[in-house]
């Protein structure tokens, strides 16, 4: 009867978890108004999911649209696609294999933290009460708020111990939940900062001048989703009244041209905007920290994936930052520290004009509060595996990153306001 019992409830929890088996990732190439028409018209009749850009309302012509299809839905797609002579490839030919795939790094204990895998967020919080209390003289850790599920945001403080208020850089990663490479990175960070401090010149520079805040996981209860039940879980965990479907974009839901483009008001898009600015505690959570230490906060650095991409504001408009000319200037040489490692191609440039509007990022927020050095990183890769990294991409990928994020820093550093 036991035996049947735990059958039972092993049966049960299988059925929990979303399967992605037959389901394919296509590039589509629309060059033509009737192109974009088509693609839009898929999205509102079926059910697709958009990883490039994110929302069906972002199509354009001559910008290639990365789509996550159903393996109901194929012979539709397919059948669709050669009536309209768009040319198309394909990505990622079985997702289900793919997510499969990504542990290809070894097995280790999935208790067992490791920076070269995608930890949970149980094994990420145990990392950060371990490495925060392994040099207190260097980094220590504080709460910001609970996410939506109740889960505490900790926040890493990295930079020598002073009896003054340093000036500081705020790094966050994975806001969205299924880019699971964002808080690889930034528990790389952490490590490379702790252990090459004291033999690396500019890193020993950095952290006795000034302070990083490092939130490892922003959007706590989606990352915790995605690799429970939903490996392609995006928004946040929220209940919305009046609605069945959960969750909002948290980069989305910054207060930067909220709403007005690039973000949908339907509670079940991937990009909902939210039922006001901040409406999601995540969000809010770190805005408030960011508003209350404004004065110290230099710049805004936040991962996402993917792309190789180095982007600043704006997204919500077309128009240019005040601080556009050094912006570039600077990411520019961001990019170039990063491809002089490894040769990883990456484009910069304002959000708007290198890829999308979109409104409501945190990026743009954290711009017009004042942190004049505010940017958004798309790390890999360009679309072969998109969301789906495999492990054994983690530590180039962070190693890479990591010139990116110090060019950046020494540059703030030297040019502080």
């Amino acid at each position: 009867m036991k035996v049947l019992l735990f059958f039972g409830l092993v049966a049960v929890a299988l059925a929990d978890v979303t399967r992605f088996e037959g389901e394919k990732v296509l590039r589509l190439k629309p060059v033509i108004a009737e192109h974009v028409t088509l693609i839009k018209d898929l999205a509102e009749s079926i059910e697709v999911d958009f990883w490039s850009p994110d929302s069906p309302e972002l199509v354009t012509i001559d910008i290639n649209v990365d789509i996550r299809v159903p393996a109901r839905y194929l012979s539709l797609v397919y059948t669709t696609l050669g009536q309209s002579g768009m040319e198309h490839e394909i990505l990622i030919d079985d997702v289900q294999v793919a997510i499969n795939r990504q542990a290809d790094n070894g097995i280790s204990p999935k208790a067992l933290h490791s920076y070269t895998k995608y930890n949970t967020w149980d094994t990420i919080l145990s990392w950060i009460s371990t490495i925060a209390s392994s040099n207190p003289s260097l980094i220590s850790k504080q709460e910001i708020g609970n996410t939506f599920e109740g889960r505490p945001m900790v926040l890493l403080k990295l930079g020598k111990s002073s009896g003054t208020t340093k000036p500081a850089i705020f790094l966050d990663c994975g806001i969205h939940a299924r880019e699971w490479i964002s808080p690889a990175f930034c528990q790389w960070f952490v490590k490379e900062a702790l252990d090459t401090y004291g033999s690396d010149s500019q890193m020993t520079s950095l952290l006795d001048q000034m302070d990083v805040y490092v939130l490892p996981v922003f959007n706590i209860d989606g990352y915790e989703y995605s690799h429970t039940s939903n490996r392609m879980w995006r928004k946040t965990r929220s209940k919305l009244s009046g609605s069945s479907c959960l969750g909002t974009d948290p980069n989305r839901n910054f207060d930067a041209g909220w709403c007005t483009v690039g973000a949908s008001s339907n509670p079940c898009s991937d990009t909902f905007c939210g039922s006001t600015p901040e409406s999601e505690i995540e969000v809010k959570n770190v805005a408030n920290f960011i508003r209350k230490n404004q004065s110290s906060i230099k710049a805004y650095l936040t991962v996402h994936s993917y792309s190789q991409l180095l982007l600043f504001p704006y997204s919500y408009s077309y128009n240019l930052a005040a601080d556009h000319s050094e912006l570039m200037s600077v990411a520019e040489g961001a990019s170039a520290a990063l491809t002089s490692l490894y040769g990883t191609q990456y484009t910069s440039g304002p959000g708007a004009s290198t890829i999308y509007l979109a409104a409501g990022g945190s990026d743009d927020w954290a711009y017009d509060l004042g942190v004049k050095y505010s940017y958004t990183f798309e790390l890999r890769d360009t679309g072969y595996y998109g969301f789906l990294l495999p492990e054994s991409q983690i530590q180039p990928t962070c190693e890479e990153t990591m010139l990116a994020v110090k060019y950046i820093a020494a540059h703030v550093q030297k040019n502080l306001y």
